[in-house]
């Protein structure tokens, strides 16, 4: 007569915790793999630059020339009134009308007059000719008391750090521009398709 085997209770306690082990054990090397992963990786950074004003003009050059040199990888699509910022001679405005943050505080004067909140209806602001230029020349002086940067040198500190410029044929042809009137810098004459295969990879992307 045949001997039956009778399963151990130990062994059938020890194959879940031995189960238990492993995936604990996985877990945590693949954690730490993709940790790995994530350290070694550079962070890309996309920005879509729609808009021409001179104020509207600060925050892409800014982010992108920050970003390319902490070691990012930067590519700005320049499209549209924002493909103005890459022409050789730059005369940049600001428009206050329509912008309720618009005009700032005066650059100049005691104290109590610079603290001075000067709001204005768009109405009144349209209505005073020649507002818009001094609103730009306040803006500019604004900047200059504050030491910031101008556009054009910012832009540089973006191609100098690597950072990728992309203009839009489209609005070049659209707008009836010609190449020669733009920077060297410019990395790729390019359209819509070129930018969505950028942004599509990038970890962060920018409409401004």
């Amino acid at each position: 007569m045949a001997m039956q085997t009778v399963p151990s209770p130990i062994a059938g306690n020890v194959r879940p915790l031995f189960r238990d082990a492993q995936d604990a054990w996985f877990e945590r090397k693949f954690d730490e793999c993709m940790a790995r992963r994530e350290t070694a990786k550079t962070p890309r950074l996309s920005i879509m630059v729609t808009k021409g004003t001179l104020d509207w003009a600060y925050p892409p050059f800014i982010i992108g020339a920050t970003a390319a040199a902490m070691g990012w990888e930067v590519t700005m699509f320049f499209t549209f009134y924002g493909l103005a910022l890459l022409k050789k001679d730059l005369d940049l405005h600001i428009s206050p009308l329509g912008n309720p943050a618009m005009p700032m505080k005066m650059p100049f004067g005691p104290a109590w007059f610079q603290a001075v909140e000067w709001n204005m209806p768009n109405l009144l602001m349209a209505g005073i000719p020649g507002f818009e230029s001094a609103a730009t020349g306040l803006m500019q002086r604004t900047l200059k008391n504050h030491g910031v940067a101008p556009i054009a040198e910012l832009r540089d500190a973006c191609v100098e750090a690597g950072a990728h410029l992309v203009a839009c044929q489209m609005t070049v042809d659209l707008f009836g521009w010609h190449k020669d009137d733009f920077i060297p810098g410019i990395s790729e004459w390019a359209g819509a398709a070129s930018y969505l295969a950028s942004a599509q990879g990038a970890d962060i992307t920018l409409f401004v």
